[in-house]
């Protein structure tokens, strides 16, 4: 085997890296990273925690952005989530063709690295039942659905039928391995009508350990009312009081392991696909053996006193943190405020990746203005085409990228570097609503904080906040759209005209300058409609309202007031402009009923008041004046040239 392999990128996928099943592992796995200088990308999800079906989509969505075929190998903490997930991850890493390791659950035809879960688990419950005479036992399960849960199960079933104790379902909780399923599993037994047991046994040591402080607060006391044994030989399960009857795992050993054998493929090598590993029960406290050694009693004081310190300082920091985000008024004031706190996190680089189209509500529109208000539209499955990177930073400085393909997770994700990188891929999200992701390398952040989470969970709280300011404000452009715009034609409507016109109005007469009042009223429009049908007729309307917006080449402001009539209003205006004004919409008439194929002519009539206004006038008074010298127009014209040709009705 090499003795470097410097060019090797391997993906981790992992769950709850908070937690010191997972930290173990991953300690091992970049132990044997930094000595054989490979790269680490880890895919981490906090999945479960919230008990959200929703939020958890939100996090395990991460899981879809590996690009598997861009890396050299995958390791699966394949125990950190579910079994269908797992699933799915399978056919993605087995096309691109690459190794990939399982730890602790055996995956299709992927090299697996486990332990002897049955052989632990029956040397712990004949110990309880041959060493102290154990009778009645209970039993803390992990999840139904999990391999390591079912082996551990079936061996403590196994001894208990082997010493004539007969597997009472009552006796038994499914759990999930999580601390709180000690606590519910306590609460259970003591509703139980049976007697209550005399050992129990849990699959894990988060719920043994909880299962023992809810014993205690029922005045119940381990081990001389009841004998309590664990799995995992956990830090807390060591310097616990009682310390934990367990089973010492060789989870650094894993870890190491699974990166090994992906370097040892890479380099051609052939071997097992099934490694297992020899797992130690260790008998203590909590079922009344003597105590293991434990840390040095100064050790863990010191440890202690650390991680207290340590915790408060990031409580604060996020606090710090929340309230900072949520102030800033510009996405450019957050993205500003967001580095002061990435720095503070030690990281050589971070990225920020957002989904192009994270702060909409719609999906691009064709064909303009609608009048109707956006629907919420977003991803909640993968991420966008490309992805924007309004913050990178890297060698030392923060630089704004424009954007990248999905498919390229990072630009930078083989990056030269003179030592490892060690990336952590982390997802953005409200509930399940894709905001993006961020990526984070060569920090002790992700693993020496128990508030990391907590950190990213900010960057998620804040971005949806400030995303639904932009939402907001969106709609109340098109609330605005709908008071000020006319629906059919896209023009100004009455409401609009008023506000747009009023403040050069009023300029005008307070600085004597002239203004132009066009009235322009649709000949014909009844003709069109009876003959053709009101599809045709407000084809027609918005032809006339396209046609006076393109004549309006200084400023003018179009209008359509109602129906089938419009106006114009302009400053700073003579004779001569408005003749000019009035020969670019004839123009345009006569363009349009020439190349439109319609059996129908187009044709306005139009009236014009030209003035300096006086203080007490208003624009409305204009129009009067430009609407009765548009109805003298209107009179002289023949009603019947408007159209063609007889035709059927379209509607």
């Amino acid at each position: 085997m090499p003795a470097n392999h410097t060019e090797l990128t391997i993906a981790v996928i992992a769950s709850g890296i908070d937690e010191e099943y997972q930290q173990s592992i991953l300690r091992g796995i970049h132990r044997y990273a930094a000595q054989h200088h490979v790269n680490i990308a880890h895919f981490i999800a906090f999945g479960g925690i919230l008990a959200n079906p929703n939020y958890d989509q939100g996090e395990y969505n991460i899981f879809e952005l590996p690009n598997f075929s861009l890396f050299d190998g995958v390791i699966l903490l394949s125990n950190t989530f579910s079994g269908d997930l797992a699933e799915a991850l399978y056919p993605r890493i087995r096309a691109a063709g690459i190794p990939a390791v399982s730890i602790d659950r055996e995956l299709g035809d992927l090299y697996y690295i486990g332990i002897h879960n049955a052989t632990a688990m029956e040397q712990i419950t004949r110990h309880l039942i041959e060493k102290h005479g154990i009778r009645r036992l209970n039993y803390i399960s992990g999840p139904e659905t999990n391999t390591e849960s079912i082996e551990r199960f079936e061996a403590f079933k196994k001894v208990l039928l082997e010493h004539g104790i007969p597997v009472e379902p009552e006796r038994i909780y499914q759990g999930t391995f999580r601390a709180k399923d000690g606590r519910r599993a306590i609460e259970c037994f003591l509703k139980s009508e049976l007697q209550f047991p005399e050992a129990i046994v849990c699959a894990n040591d988060a719920m043994a350990i909880s299962a023992v402080l809810t014993l205690a607060e029922n005045g119940i006391r381990c081990p001389e009312d009841v004998l309590v044994s664990g799995f995992d030989n956990t830090y807390n399960a060591k310097n616990f009081a009682p310390a934990l009857t367990t089973v010492e795992r060789p989870l650094m050993q894993s870890g190491a392991l699974a990166c090994e054998m992906i370097c040892r493929h890479a380099a051609g090598e052939q071997f097992e696909r099934v490694t297992e590993l020899n797992a130690v029960p260790i008998f203590s406290e909590s079922c009344g053996c003597k105590p293991a050694d434990t840390e040095d009693i100064t050790v863990y004081k010191k440890r202690s006193y650390q991680l207290m310190e340590n915790t408060q300082r990031d409580i604060s920091r996020n606090n710090q943190m929340s309230c900072s985000l949520v102030e800033c008024d510009s996405f450019e004031e957050y993205i500003n405020t967001l580095k002061s706190f990435v720095l503070k996190t030690r990281c050589e680089e971070f990225y920020l990746c957002l989904n192009d189209s994270w702060h909409t509500r719609q999906l691009p529109q064709e064909g303009g203005y609608t009048g109707v208000l956006p629907v919420d539209s977003y991803i909640s499955h993968g991420y966008s085409g490309r992805m924007l990177m309004p913050l990178a930073y890297y060698d030392g400085k923060f630089h704004k990228e424009q954007s990248f393909v999905s498919s390229q997770m990072l630009p930078r994700l083989r990056a030269d570097s003179d030592k490892t990188r060690n990336m952590y891929f982390v997802p953005l999200h409200f509930r399940e609503r894709c905001l993006g992701y961020f990526a984070i390398v060569n920090t002790d952040f992700p693993m020496a904080s128990a508030l990391f989470h907590s950190w990213s969970i900010n960057i998620s709280n804040t971005l949806e906040n400030f995303r639904k300011i932009l939402c907001l404000d969106e709609i109340v452009e098109e609330l605005d759209k709908l008071y000020a715009i006319d629906s059919l034609t896209g023009i100004f409507n009455r409401n609009g005209f008023k506000r747009s016109a009023q403040v050069i109005f009023d300029d005008c007469i307070a600085n004597h300058r002239t203004v132009m009042v066009m009235f322009a009223d649709m000949d014909g429009l009844k003709m069109i409609n009876d003959n053709y049908g009101h599809k045709a007729g407000d084809h027609a309307i918005r032809s006339i309202a396209a046609i006076l917006q393109e004549a309006c080449t200084n400023g003018e402001i179009a209008c359509r007031f109602g129906g089938d009539e419009f106006f114009i209003f302009g400053a700073d205006y003579d004779e001569e402009k408005a003749v000019k004004l009035r020969d670019r919409i004839l123009r345009s008439l006569e363009i349009c009923n020439r190349n439109s194929g319609r059996p129908y002519q187009l044709s306005v009539s139009m009236g014009a008041c030209i003035t300096v206004p006086p203080k007490d006038s208003t624009i409305f008074q204009l129009i009067t004046i430009a609407d009765n010298r548009m109805y003298e127009e209107k009179k002289k014209k023949n009603p019947s040239k408007y159209l063609k040709q007889p035709a059927k009705p379209v509607d």
